[in-house]
């Protein structure tokens, strides 16, 4: 075998059974690597910076930041999990079969409690906008954490389940040394398919269009001085402006997170069989980590407090003793 066969190969010195790798100009290869390795930090930073704000700052602890700061953890893993999407660009696994089952069953649960903090967030968003009069009541942080963490705990069950396979034979469905793929039978993939794409999107679209409709509806009102409009459910509402901006804001939370995690599952749906190749599903994966990176800017674009938490953060104001009672 030729220098240059060699050199298409993950691991040269086994011929017969190593993967070939992806081969691409210098220049590109490290282009690409530089700029996920820049999303990868990025996101990491400001998801931390997320975290930190809305856990530190007394004014922030009430349930659609709960919400928020669920979703900025599983955006945080996503950051630093990005790193292994970068050894997979050119198609080579070298970290082993057991770190591969692990990298892909944390992915999984990220994507599946991402998609369910997402249902959750439309789910508070309906409440605050529909019926306000009920909301401090109906949804309190107490319930909210609650549902957070069955959302935590019922990901985690359910993907070790239809993965069970992968994480008592790591590798077992390589075909070559350096692959990293998973095997998922049709009644696991159709289960996963309905609970965690069909399901949730017809959820968060069906109540978006609701909140949608209320939200110009009171706003119409409010630009007329009306402080009251009667709403089709027969219920009359008052709707504050910080809570119509803050069913926007989340609203475009919601559109880009489906327009990043759609053409996962629509490839998952084309598919002709139930083997997934990370590595040639490498576009469609960094789309939907992208997206993680999306959402804390979306939130200082947005969102006052979060700007001014940051500014509290690097300043390192958030060290005084009096700090977490800071008016946001």
């Amino acid at each position: 075998m030729s220098s240059f066969d060699e050199d298409e190969l993950c691991f040269p010195e086994l011929l017969n059974s190593s993967c070939r790798r992806t081969i691409r100009p210098h220049f590109e290869s490290m282009l690409v690597h530089i700029v996920l390795s820049f999303i990868s930090i990025v996101t990491v930073i400001l998801n931390i910076l997320v975290i930190i704000s809305i856990s530190h700052f007394k004014q922030l602890h009430n349930p659609t930041n709960l919400l928020l700061l669920s979703l900025a953890v599983s955006d945080c893993v996503v950051g630093f999990f990005f790193i292994f999407q970068i050894i997979l660009i050119n198609g080579c696994w070298f970290l082993g079969d057991i770190m591969c089952v692990v990298y892909i069953v944390v992915d999984y649960i990220i994507i599946s409690t991402s998609i369910g903090t997402m249902v959750l967030i439309s789910v508070d968003r309906y409440v605050a906008i529909c019926y306000p009069l009920h909301y401090s009541t109906q949804v309190t942080t107490k319930r909210t954490d609650i549902c957070i963490c069955l959302c935590w705990v019922f990901c985690v069950l359910f993907n070790s389940l239809i993965l069970r396979d992968n994480l008592e034979q790591p590798g077992g469905y390589n075909t070559c040394v350096g692959q990293c793929v998973i095997h998922v039978d049709y009644a696991s993939g159709l289960a996963d398919m309905i609970l965690f794409f069909i399901f949730p999107v017809t959820v968060i679209i069906l109540l978006y269009m609701r909140v949608f409709l209320v939200a110009v509806s009171q706003a119409r009102a409010m630009r007329s001085h009306i402080t009251s409009v009667t709403i089709k459910c027969s219920t009359k509402v008052t709707a504050k402006k910080s809570e119509l901006k803050a069913a926007i804001t989340l609203g475009v939370v919601v559109v880009v997170f489906l327009i990043c995690v759609c053409p996962y599952y629509c490839v998952l749906l084309s598919g002709q069989d139930s083997m997934l190749n990370v590595s040639s599903s490498t576009f469609i994966i960094c789309l939907f980590y992208f997206n993680s990176c999306l959402n804390p800017l979306i939130y200082a674009l947005f969102y006052p407090w979060f700007r001014k938490s940051i500014k509290l953060i690097v300043t390192l104001k958030i060290l005084k003793a009096d700090s977490c009672d800071t008016n946001m």
